[in-house]
């Protein structure tokens, strides 16, 4: 089981990233999968969720990012759209099962997390 997270960079302030999260070794349509980001001196706070074609935001990413789902490509992908220096940190991707959706944001309910992508918005 194995979760790849990748697609971040530098870009400037109002400017976008698709983040990709690809999983090999199982079917990621069974699991919820997250989108968490961690700025240094940071906790891991939650950014996205997607379980049964429900979605979740954080309050300071609605509006901006989109997650989605592409069962064929077995990838989940978060559009993060006008990006601000705010949204500075590494982004992870995890897997989650038979997760209550009231319990998306707590990083210990995910079993699997892709190695992070560092997501950079400055100018």
């Amino acid at each position: 089981v194995q979760l790849q997270a990748s697609g971040g960079g530098l870009v400037q302030p109002g400017g976008s990233l698709r983040l990709s999260c690809a999983a090999s070794g199982f079917a990621l349509d069974d699991y919820g999968i997250g989108w968490f980001r961690q700025a240094p001196g940071k906790e891991r706070e939650g950014v996205s969720f997607i379980n049964v074609g429900r979605k979740f935001y954080a309050d300071s990413v609605k509006g901006r990012f989109t997650i989605s789902r592409d069962n064929a490509k077995n990838t989940v992908y978060l559009q993060m759209n006008s990006l601000k220096p705010e949204d500075t940190a590494v982004y992870y991707c995890g897997s989650a099962s038979r997760l209550p959706l009231s319990l998306w944001r707590a990083p210990p309910n995910y079993a699997y997390w892709g190695q992070g992508t560092q997501v950079t918005v400055s100018s």
